[in-house]
């Protein structure tokens, strides 16, 4: 399932993605955005555990090792636009807002931002069909939640 995977999503035209390989899409995309200040470590690990067990419903090992999946993947594919196109392909629009309320609560839950996990998720709101106003209305209540 893995290689056939890797090869939709580094292929030159994909075709849709299964349900499950649209949570290993998204998954893959919160890896990515984990790594994009030069910084992956154990506690953003445990936060894409947390999103995913939570987001699916599943046990935090399942959620680990979606995650491990994940990591590979997001390793081998070209391109942030794949994820993006399979998760937007499996959900609903008016559910969008809660996957970029995960995406900044991933971004967010280290308590800082660098500019290249903002630069990425301003990429990555659009491709899931959410506007700037929308993504920072997600963003006002992911940082109310933490604080809360």
């Amino acid at each position: 399932m893995f290689d056939a995977l890797l090869k939709v999503l580094t292929g030159d035209t994909p075709d849709p993605l299964p349900e499950t390989d649209a949570r290993l899409a998204l998954a893959a995309l919160l890896v990515r955005l984990a790594r994009t200040d030069g910084s992956y470590d154990a506690s953003e690990a445990s936060r894409i555990d947390l999103i995913l067990a939570r987001r699916y419903q599943i046990t935090d090992a399942d959620a680990a090792r979606l995650r491990g999946d994940a990591e590979v993947l997001e390793t081998e594919a070209p391109d942030t636009v794949r994820f993006t196109r399979a998760i937007k392909d499996h959900t609903a629009h008016e559910q969008r807002d809660s996957v970029i309320e995960d995406i900044w609560e991933l971004a967010l839950a280290d308590g800082s931002r660098s500019d290249d996990e903002d630069s990425l998720i301003r990429m990555i709101a659009p491709l899931l069909g959410i506007n700037d106003r929308d993504s920072a209305l997600a963003r006002q209540r992911v940082i109310d939640r933490l604080n809360g």
